[in-house]
């Protein structure tokens, strides 16, 4: 695939704008699929480059999404669904869009070549050993987003570049790489369509992986979902409801005494006693199952009140 393969004009879509309307639609729908078959194709990179963030997230290490154009936007949008959906922490998540934060919603005239705004963004934020740096860019050459890349590297973060163009920069120096190969557009250089589904895929993908990995996700249930409001509060309620079959007062008891941490909550309605469940919390990273694994082997409290002083997690936001 040549360099410019997303910019180039395809042939099978060139009399696009005189097809009946059904036609459209079925050529643009073909190019979805296509899109998904690239993402399918490219599963073991992804696993690889899933399980690398993992070991480096491990530690206090931050989760870096960057970008220009809807690129930008994509990484972003995946970016920010992590804290309502996963818990992830907000002092733990970096996203770096070219043009800042009015491109997510206007084109930045210019945004996406300012290479030296990127090198002083990522040295102004610090970014470093401890940290993961996800660049994504249809093009794989996009200057603001291998800029970042290139001076995260540097500076020790582990990097994961996704592009659609094969043998580019971002793929060729990124310590992961991720090539999406989904051809020439309907509509030539509208990454927004086949570009842009395989690189929401396979973001949604690699860090929902990731943080399966880092033990948010048990039972298939959003573990470390932090109740921000009263339809994640609902939502924290039913999926403990679902795991211990107990009561609303009972759960509503639960969650309250434990600070809010659906984790926490459901080891206090397995009648282990607050202090205990939170040091096995913390001596398991957090993975629920690893946590319910030691307290096997330790004793259950009498006393199912001992204190009623809430367990924070350091690692908490909240809004």
């Amino acid at each position: 695939m040549c360099p410019t393969e997303t910019e180039r004009q395809s042939p099978r879509y060139a009399k696009i704008d005189v097809w009946e309307p059904a036609e459209i639609l079925d050529s643009m729908i073909e190019g979805q699929f296509s899109a998904v078959a690239a993402v399918r194709a490219a599963r073991p990179a992804i696993e690889r480059a899933a399980l690398a963030i993992e070991r480096r997230l491990r530690g206090p290490g931050r989760l870096v999404y960057v970008g220009a154009g809807t690129s930008g936007r994509l990484a972003a949008q995946d970016g920010a669904e992590l804290m309502p959906t996963f818990g992830w922490p907000q002092d733990r998540l970096l996203l770096l869009m070219a043009g800042g934060q009015t491109a997510l919603l206007h084109a930045v005239e210019g945004a996406e070549d300012q290479d030296h705004q990127a090198v002083e963004l990522v040295r102004r934020h610090e970014i470093g050993a401890s940290d993961v740096t996800i660049a994504v860019a249809a093009s794989g050459t996009t200057p603001f987003t291998l800029a970042c890349l290139r001076e995260a590297k540097n500076r020790g973060s582990l990097t994961i570049g996704v592009a659609n163009n094969r043998g580019t920069p971002l793929l060729q120096e990124a310590d992961h790489s991720i090539f999406l190969e989904t051809g020439a557009e309907p509509i030539a250089g509208s990454t927004r369509m086949k570009a842009g589904t395989a690189q929401r895929i396979t973001l949604i993908l690699l860090s929902s992986l990731v943080m399966i990995l880092l033990g948010r996700v048990y039972d298939g249930l959003m573990v470390d979902v932090q109740a921000s409001n009263k339809k994640l509060v609902r939502r924290s309620e039913k999926i403990l409801s679902r795991l211990t079959g107990r009561g609303d007062e009972e759960i509503h008891e639960a969650l309250q005494r434990a600070g809010g941490s659906v984790k926490l909550a459901f080891l206090l309605l397995q009648g282990y006693g607050l202090a205990k469940a939170a040091a096995a919390l913390d001596e398991a990273e957090g993975h629920l199952r690893r946590a319910m694994s030691l307290m096997v082997e330790r004793p259950k409290p009498a006393d199912l009140r001992e204190t009623t002083q809430p367990y924070i997690r350091e690692d908490a936001t909240h809004e």
